[in-house]
């Protein structure tokens, strides 16, 4: 997601000046002529903003006084008469519909914004714009923060009083909120990969459709809900848009405990990222489409190199759980045949590879097994519901050729586990160990109890490193850190391994081993008659 700036970010003269007064006036014309067509909620957030409240009403330029224009005050319990301060404005003869509401109890800065942003979509109108009732950012502005929007040009526009970071200084912003602006953005971009002028501006538009998009009644209903929204934005791929605003601070007072806030902010931030790293999860950050596959790791140690490597020149492959197929087509560059079976598949664009819809959690195998050299399961084990008695039914069914097993597994032991769970936190993800579709998690010792009481003889076991390369890139840092990662595993294999690698074979079941005795005392007894 790149942050997108707007005229006027640069310092002004009196020629550019004129420019953007210019540019300004086309926007207002431009967003008039989309208003026709699109419905606008201006939305007044208010807290003891009685004696305010009017002027920010009487400050709504008059070419959004239309009928597809709206106000919604939400009152927030306030301790003054603000909701009788807006009640005076309700007037159906007006052009300008103003509808006041006021909270049962206090709900909090962003507890307000949520009934504001659920009543936009649940009205339907197109453009939510958040304006405070304090009056600190200007209504006047209006028409040119919603052109973005009516253009369908982003899915959200912020005022921004640092685009042009002097004037904000000139406006009145007292320099320990302005130093403290500047160091938590450029914390919130660094982390967030973002290019933001500023976080923690108030002046907020956002389309309804990209609201009914994130889960915004999920956020803090504090202040820093706003931070939790831009999070959300981010991680949808949503666009946000810059333009810059005057900064006025007055004699309005400031309900924010500064360091409390800068610790929220801090505190969200590093949960998103850890949440995109799948270290913890955090279901208000789940706003991008679930993975039902996984893309390749090669060029690295990993558990797909290391299974592609297992393969035998000329081998006939039961790829079980195949997922979409990319590492059984891997797998054909040396097989001479590859079956997949998956609960969802695609076609196979290769001679060589076979793909079949199959339920691994019932019913019996849609092939023959024991037809099979090898028989490959990377990462599948921990997603089914009962693993010992799909390795029961595996080896009963490999019994007559015994092939080979090849198994990949998460290491629920690996150390960034064990210090989260120290940290009193073991929350699934959508991806990584901690799966959100993992059913059971493994360790060396349980794994290979699994694999002896089901019936199979362990002939391998290591440690696969972490997949640093897809986290940080696969350049220089991403191979140092696997390679780290390897002397790690030399060194303490239950603690540094991120997935388990494990080659088997099934022994023979007891009725396959009885007929197997009865054919060869068979074949000795016919020998010794004919002798």
């Amino acid at each position: 997601m790149a942050s997108v700036q707007a005229a006027g970010a640069q310092p002004l003269t009196r020629r550019s000046g004129l420019k953007l007064a210019r540019l300004r006036s086309l926007a207002i014309l431009r967003a008039v002529t989309d208003l026709a067509d699109q419905r606008v909620l201006i939305f007044i957030v208010a807290y003891n903003a009685e004696k305010t409240i009017s002027s920010v009403l009487s400050r709504i330029p008059a070419e959004l006084r239309t009928k597809n224009v709206e106000v919604l005050i939400i009152d927030d319990s306030s301790k003054d008469d603000t909701f009788g301060a807006g009640l005076k404005h309700e007037d159906p003869a007006s052009d300008l519909k103003i509808t006041v509401l006021r909270t049962p109890t206090n709900q909090g800065y962003g507890g307000n914004q949520k009934l504001g942003y659920r009543y936009a979509i649940d009205h339907g109108f197109d453009v939510v714009a958040l304006v405070h009732g304090d009056g600190q950012y200007a209504p006047e502005k209006l028409p040119l923060l919603l052109d973005p929007l009516l253009k369908g040009e982003a899915d959200a526009v912020f005022g921004s009083r640092m685009i042009n970071k002097q004037d904000a200084l000139k406006g009145g912003m007292p320099m320990y909120k302005w130093v403290g602006n500047q160091v938590l953005t450029a914390i919130e971009n660094r982390v967030l990969k973002t290019q933001l002028s500023e976080f923690h501006s108030g002046y907020r538009l956002y389309s309804t459709k990209a609201l009914a998009r994130i889960p915004f009644d999920r956020n803090s209903n504090d202040f820093h809900f706003d931070t939790d929204i831009i999070i959300q934005l981010v991680f949808a791929g949503l666009k946000i848009v810059e333009i810059p605003i005057p900064t006025y601070y007055g004699d309005e007072i400031c309900h924010v405990n500064g360091i409390k806030y800068a610790w929220d902010c801090c505190r969200s931030v590093l949960r998103a990222k850890f949440h995109e790293m799948n270290l913890l999860y955090d279901r208000k950050f789940d706003v991008g489409q679930v993975e039902l596959t996984y893309d390749l790791k090669l060029g690295f140690t990993s558990s797909h190199t290391m299974a592609i490597d297992s393969v035998r020149e000329g081998a006939t492959v039961l790829d079980i759980g195949c997922g979409q197929g990319y590492v059984a087509d891997e797998l054909a560059k040396k097989a001479s045949r590859i079956v997949g079976i998956d609960q969802y598949v695609r076609e196979s664009g290769s001679a060589k590879v076979e793909f079949r819809r199959f339920d691994l959690d019932a019913g019996e195998f849609p092939v023959e097994v024991s037809d099979f050299d090898q028989i490959f399961m990377l990462d599948v084990i921990e997603h089914l519901h009962d693993p010992e008695a799909f390795m029961e039914r595996l080896r009963v069914a490999a019994a007559y050729k015994c092939p080979e097993i090849v198994l990949t597994t998460a290491n629920v032991g690996f150390f960034i586990t064990r210090f989260m769970l120290l940290l009193g936190q073991f929350n699934y993800g959508r991806k990584g160990i901690l799966d959100r579709t993992h059913t059971r998690l493994f360790t060396f010792n349980s794994l290979r109890e699994l694999f002896e009481q089901t019936g199979f003889k362990i002939e391998e076991m290591r440690g696969i490193p972490a997949p640093f390369p897809k986290a940080v890139g696969d350049n220089f840092l991403g191979r140092l850190l696997v390679a780290f990662n390897d002397i790690g595993i030399a060194l303490v294999r239950g603690l540094f391994s991120y997935q388990i690698y494990v080659r088997a074979r099934a022994l023979p079941t007891v009725p396959a081993l009885l007929r197997e005795t009865e054919k060869t005392s068979a074949e000795l007894k016919r020998a010794r008659s004919a002798a």
